[in-house]
């Protein structure tokens, strides 16, 4: 009889789902540019002795129209990037607003997405990056699911509903400070301005401190 080399893995399962445009928006406001690999190792690292399954993505992408393409190719760029680098993203495309602006809430996909995952995917923890209190009471249903839900987030982005509906609020704040000083507009906001937006750089880089357990 061949002896297994390999047991199977006794840490917690973990699934992270990132509302794009919130966490932009909150690194935005903190003078900061998004280092998306810095993101992920401080959730979902070696160090917080957890095996990540996912780390899903949901952005939404400028209309498909002509006074928007070189928005939504810079976008969708991006996007790719991200899938180059092991994240799971799912888009959807924006419908033109008032005042030279587009709408696209992904909060539905990832509501949706979230529960059919648990199901799937089975995890023991679900991570949901985002302050939008739309989430709370997917929170409670993953929760009653017996996951363990937490929340990442920075206290001035948060809402209190969705505070109070989580086991744990991760706060991102420290892991912001370590990311690059940039004062630019992220074109992946799903309500977004017109004005030329510059690229993000993006860096490989570990943290310098262990995230939240």
């Amino acid at each position: 009889m061949r002896k297994k080399t390999h047991e199977a893995s006794t840490r917690p399962r973990l699934l992270v789902l990132v509302d794009e445009s919130n966490i932009g928006s909150s690194v935005r406001t903190a003078g900061r540019g998004l280092d998306w690999l810095k993101l992920r190792d401080f959730l979902a690292g070696p160090d917080t002795g957890r095996d990540l399954i996912e780390m899903v993505v949901y952005a939404g992408l400028p209309p498909a129209i002509p006074i928007w393409q070189e928005e939504r190719d810079k976008k969708n760029k991006f996007m790719q990037w991200l899938r180059s680098n092991g994240f799971m993203v799912v888009t959807k495309d924006g419908a033109p607003a008032e005042e030279g602006r587009y709408k696209a809430n992904v909060d539905v996909m990832m509501a949706i997405d979230a529960l059919e995952l648990s199901v799937e995917m089975r995890p023991d923890v679900v991570i949901l990056v985002t302050g939008d209190a739309d989430f709370a009471y997917l929170a409670t249903k993953l929760r009653r699911r017996g996951i363990r839900v937490e929340v990442a987030s920075v206290a001035q982005n948060l809402g209190n509903i969705l505070k109070s509906t989580a086991n744990e609020v991760i706060d991102l704040a420290p892991l912001f400070r370590t990311f690059e000083i940039k004062n630019v507009r992220d074109s992946a906001t799903p309500v977004a301005l017109r004005p030329q937006q510059q690229q993000q750089t993006h860096r490989r880089r570990r943290p310098r401190f262990r995230p939240h357990s």
